[in-house]
């Protein structure tokens, strides 16, 4: 059976970061008042995340388990900011992402389950199992730091100001610590002459 093509390079960087940027200029483009302009953000972000799986269904025949659970969370508490007019939940969104992704590793690691490498196994060829145990602690810290920050974040400041920081703030933080783990991955095996990944999955 041929394997399926994973998504690499550009056509990565557009089904994970595609969404949050049409979320971020349909915010600041939107030709409507400005307490409407987060909702037709979240309408957007909703209709950009759909897309970008189904993208990937049509061109790789797959949708990775991040991109779905970031798609489902995406319709659900984007139909709710929108439904109940309370943009809280798009911005809460963040929050229970990277919690329950950094439950979900730290879980892996307290039962000896590489729920990471069964993700992310090719993407990192050679990689030894001490490596994926200490790569999914980094990750699984990184996260409940993030979910910390978006609650810090969105609750003390300006909906414009969150939303940059999501562009400005959470993706340069994701891809510095990303580029932080290389030294330890390629200590644990990880084949030099492969390109090394810049993130798990998508960025909320």
């Amino acid at each position: 059976m041929t394997a399926k093509a994973e998504p690499q390079g550009g056509a990565k960087l557009l089904i994970d970061l595609g969404p949050l940027l049409v979320f971020f200029l349909a915010n600041f483009l939107a030709p409507v008042p400005s307490v409407a302009k987060i909702f037709v953000a979240t309408g957007a972000f909703m209709i950009a995340m759909i897309v970008a799986m189904i993208f990937s269904a049509l061109r790789y025949q797959r949708i990775s388990p991040l991109l779905w659970f970031s798609g489902v969370m995406v319709v659900i508490l984007g139909g709710l900011t929108i439904w109940l007019h309370n943009e809280a939940f798009i911005k809460m969104k963040p929050t229970f992402y990277y919690a329950l992704v950094s439950a979900l590793l730290f879980f892996g690691l307290a039962t000896d389950r590489p729920l990471l490498q069964r993700v992310l196994g090719s993407t990192y060829p050679g990689l030894d199992e001490d490596g994926w145990k200490k790569l999914t602690r980094n990750w699984a810290i990184f996260f409940a730091f993030m979910a910390c920050l978006n609650e810090v974040v969105w609750r003390n400041s300006s909906t414009d100001f969150w939303i940059g920081f999501k562009i400005w703030g959470a993706l340069p933080l994701t891809f510095l610590f990303a580029a932080a783990n290389i030294p330890m991955l390629l200590r644990h095996g990880l084949m030099k002459d492969d390109a090394v990944p810049v993130e798990p999955g998508p960025v909320e």
